[in-house]
């Protein structure tokens, strides 16, 4: 372990920014191979010493049993403003209040210390009750969802909307204190009028020691028929007990950045101004009242004083709007037949609702509101001993979910770039995870208290170790970090920086926001309509293309900076959710890009696999994640149903006697992918067997893992073996570039199998050398005497550097590493530069690079990132000159770079505000 003093680990704030208000938080920490045993104690403590409670669970292990990454959880505050230092030993710190979980035939209740919830094994209600210091403040917590049999703008006649809550199945504790506890709900979605049951749900509720926050991750998984089941609402609802007078009672929502619409249900003002009590009462009490704080009940005023209570307008139900990413409005009215009337507007909601009286209360804040829209927020019955408190991830003021397909006819790959399929253009099976927060109050928190609970709920806290760390136990993967020293490597972190730049940019711009399209990215760029093409069939959104996850991901951990894991977690989210299947037929297979996230015809793991989800879910703990990878564990179980290249390359009879067929990449690999992952997590060697099996299968054929055209091969997935369908040496050019080389570069750091190492590296070092040359290389193992042939004569395929980059680390010759470093320049080296577009040219002012794709971004961002670490003692010191490699610049489509139009200057992007 590195650190300032041997076994110590530097942990900090993600961007040294402490939360505002105390919450809990969790974090992984990789550490190296046998270095950490499985009860391993740990210590948290700040600079000055003041040590912290702690938590720890393992995460995953090393093959010797040692710990591969460990789990923590603590609770801190403003006031602890990191560094944190995290050693070996005991803790002396135990949180004031410990964190019980007790289990009875009927329900679990959770004790904070602050906060009692009870939360039932089975029914209707998700949470049963919250309470503060042993006050009920909400109870009856329960997922709804509105039903519309059809689309909205029905000529003939209105759809039938029926109203769904859900139905728990099954709770478990996952975790039971002492600083965190975890609860997992299962269920589905049941009518309230008929016996259907549908959408199944997946829940975490979060408890932290002395905490009376509970963060809630709601799942679910459209199971229905797209062209019948239009959701037009999908929320959670509570019951909130009011016990005082409507005078001490207060609805609160949160605006744009610390903005708050905070009034009393009825307010104590007039025709003549405020309201002023009798002198016994207090007097002008009206500014207390507007602060939440108590003001007098109606029976300790004067006569004069009732009378106007009785008077004014009394505030039944209050609902804040946000249908789109620009604009919420705020709207209340006093019973349900009168009007709505406007009381407030503005751009984006930081998504918090309160309601409760200056005995206690509620708060509900859900995370990226408004980039999630539509969405809503509301309180009814607020003039009533019970409010109900709804937080909508999809109003129903908005128009009903429309999951159907976005043509009715097919459009090929010629003509739009899309994989047609008939019947696959499908959302069965697609999921979406949302995040909330409950905050639990005693009484009405002051406006500042309510902002920073706004905030808090808006961007939750994280803790991370250094990149310097990370680096140091090569923690998911191999990486490096930033350097600066010389021109050439200023030319190449100028080259990631401003990539980067320009996508954290251009989901502003661009306008990327929405319930099932927050976090993806656009595959490709129209120039002559200065749009990326999101109505053009297989080049609209990017689904994890050519590894876009991994590029974010890989930037943050070699960087830390905030921007870049916040734009990574909402990729994650959406692509290992949306993207993806988790029932039915396809489950465990994701979709091609397309204009719709599910309605390429191409099913494939690739897109699914663990590789993807690893980053965030160690760097996290996040258990949805967990669930999410294990999965796919068995997605090699879909080949036998779903032959990736059944119409590419469609099966010989011959090779219809083999159970499946897949390609050693990109199927194969994201198989390993899953495999490893599920071996680290469990520990359970049949995940390894799996793996060797295939290894094994490869190293009996011919040309190792070029084996058989287009590396396709059979594959039986109840024994892991591969068999050899044909003579032919294959090559094939998406192999390692979604996924496939990081994931063996894990694999290579703990999967000793010596036959392994050994096809790998010759699969590095030859590229796609003749059949003579790998049969010659079989018996001789040269290696390195034929490096001419990685990228001979500019024949670069876009996976081919990093691979190059790899033998070279392997075997020290210098001639792949001169391959490697030389594609730094094919893949466009120097800063992006764009051009600035206004009106009438655009809709809206945009910042265009016109020849730059997110394929050619993820994969020269991937490259770079990884053959600085590979070859670092081989790296140019100037830049090549531009004559050194023709077209540099010139490539567009499926992955190049170059400048902008002529016609217009070209902005250096670094010199660009930040997004």
């Amino acid at each position: 372990m590195c650190g300032a003093t041997p076994g110590v680990v530097e942990i900090n704030w993600l961007g040294g920014q402490p939360p505002p208000a105390p919450t809990g938080v969790s974090w992984g920490v990789p550490w190296p191979k046998g270095a950490v045993g499985k009860t391993q104690a740990f210590a948290l403590s700040t600079a000055d010493g003041k040590t912290l409670p702690l938590q720890t669970w393992p995460l995953a292990y090393w093959p010797d049993g040692s710990l591969k990454w460990s789990g923590f959880a603590t609770v801190a505050g403003a006031e602890v403003a990191g560094p944190f230092r995290l050693s070996a030993g005991e803790s002396a710190a135990q949180p004031a209040s410990v964190v019980r979980v007790r289990r009875s035939d009927t329900t679990i209740a959770i004790d904070t210390g602050k906060l009692q919830a009870r939360v039932a094994l089975w029914g209707g209600d998700l949470i049963e009750s919250l309470a503060v210091d042993g006050r009920e403040v909400a109870r009856r917590g329960r997922l709804v969802c509105i039903l519309q049999n059809g689309p909205d703008g029905a000529v003939d006649e209105a759809p039938r909307r029926e109203r769904f809550f859900g139905k728990v199945v099954k709770v478990s504790v996952e975790q039971s204190g002492p600083v965190r506890a975890v609860l997992k709900i299962e269920g589905v979605h049941k009518a309230s009028t008929t016996a259907r049951e549908w959408l199944p749900f997946v829940v975490r509720l979060y408890f932290y020691a002395g905490e009376s926050t509970v963060r809630l991750v709601h799942s679910i998984v459209y199971d229905g028929d797209e062209q019948k089941d239009f959701i037009r609402g999908l929320g959670v609802e509570f019951a909130v007990p009011l016990r005082e007078e409507v005078q001490n009672r207060h609805v609160r929502f949160s605006g744009e950045g610390s903005g708050l619409w905070a009034e009393p249900v009825q307010p104590l003002v007039g025709r003549q101004g405020r309201f002023v009590g009798n002198r016994d009462a207090g007097g002008d009490v009206y500014p207390a009242q507007l602060a939440g704080q108590r003001v007098p009940n109606k029976a300790a005023l004067d006569p004069r004083a009732q009378g106007l209570l009785a008077d004014w307008a009394v505030w039944d139900s209050f609902k804040l709007v946000q249908p789109n990413a620009d604009g919420f409005s705020i709207v209340k009215r006093t019973n349900p037949q009168s009007a709505w009337i406007a009381a407030g507007a503005g751009r984006r909601s930081s998504g918090l609702a309160f309601i409760g009286d200056v005995s206690g209360g509620l708060g509900v804040s859900v995370k990226n509101f408004w980039q999630s829209h539509p969405t809503s927020l509301e309180v009814e019955h607020a003039s009533t001993a019970e409010a109900t408190l709804r937080a909508w991830l999809w109003s129903p003021e908005a128009e009903a979910m429309d999951l159907r397909h976005y043509d009715t006819r097919a459009h090929g790959l010629e003509a739009v770039y899309e994989d047609v399929q008939p019947g696959l253009s499908t959302p069965h099976g697609v999921a979406r995870t949302s995040e909330l927060t409950l905050f639990a109050t005693a009484a009405v928190p002051a406006k500042a208290e309510t902002a920073k609970l706004a905030q808090l709920g808006t961007q939750l806290p994280v803790m991370v170790c250094t990149p310097q760390y990370l680096h140091s136990v090569r923690a998911l993967g191999l990486w490096s970090l930033p350097d600066r020293s010389t021109p050439f490597k200023t030319a190449v972190e100028d080259q990631l920086d401003t990539t980067l730049a320009f996508y954290l940019k251009q989901v502003e711009q661009q306008h990327w926001y929405g319930y099932w399209d927050f976090g993806d990215v656009m595959h490709s760029y129209d120039a002559e309509r200065h749009v990326w093409r999101y109505d053009l069939g297989g080049m609209a959104w990017d689904n994890t293309e050519l590894g876009t996850d991994m590029w974010l991901w890989l930037s943050f951990l070699r960087s830390g900076r905030p921007e870049i894991f916040r734009m990574a977690e909402a990729m994650t989210r959406h692509t290992s959710e949306v993207d993806c299947y988790h029932l039915g037929l396809l489950a465990g297979l994701g979709s091609r890009h397309n204009v719709r996230h599910w309605g390429c015809g191409a099913k494939e793991a690739r897109i699914s696999q663990a590789g993807m989800k690893r980053y965030y879910y160690y760097l996290t703990t996040d258990e949805r994640t967990g669930d999410l990878m294990r999965e796919v564990a068995t997605a090699d179980f879909r080949m036998l149903e779903f032959d990736p290249m059944r119409l590419a390359q469609p099966p010989t009879e011959e090779e219809k006697k083999y159970p499946s067929r897949i390609r050693m990449g990109p199927d194969w690999l994201a198989f390993v992918g899953n495999w490893m992952t599920e071996w680290e997590r469990t520990g359970d060697p049949k995940w390894r067997d799996k793996i060797v099996a295939g290894v094994e299968s490869m190293l009996a054929m011919p040309y190792w893992l070029r084996s058989g055209r287009n590396l396709v091969m059979g594959y039986d997935p109840n024994t892991g073996k591969l068999f050899q369908l044909n003579q032919e040496v294959g090559s094939y050019n998406l192999t390692t570039i979604q996924g496939g080389a990081e994931v063996v570069f894990e694999l290579n750091e703990f999967f000793d199998h010596p036959g392994w190492q050994k096809m790998w590296l010759q699969y590095c070092r030859l590229g796609n050398a003749p059949r003579d040359v790998l049969l010659q290389d079989k018996q001789t193992a040269a290696e390195g005497a034929d490096a001419r042939l990685v990228g001979e004569q500019g024949g670069f395929s876009q996976g081919t550097p990093r691979l190059a980059a790899y033998a070279y680390w392997k075997t020290k010759n210098a001639a792949f590493a001169k391959a490697a470093t030389a594609s730094l320049g094919r893949f466009g080296g120097g800063p992006v530069r764009t051009t600035h577009l206004e009106g009438p040219v655009v809709l809206n002012a945009v910042d265009e690079a016109a020849r730059l794709s997110t394929n050619g971004a993820a994969q020269s961002g991937l490259t770079a990132i990884e053959v600085l670490e590979l070859c670092a003692d081989q790296l140019p010191t100037e830049v090549p000159p531009p004559e050194a490699f023709p077209g540099r610049g010139g490539r567009g489509g499926r992955g190049g770079r170059g400048g902008p139009p002529t016609n217009q200057p070209p902005t250096d992007v670094r010199n660009q505000p930040p997004p």
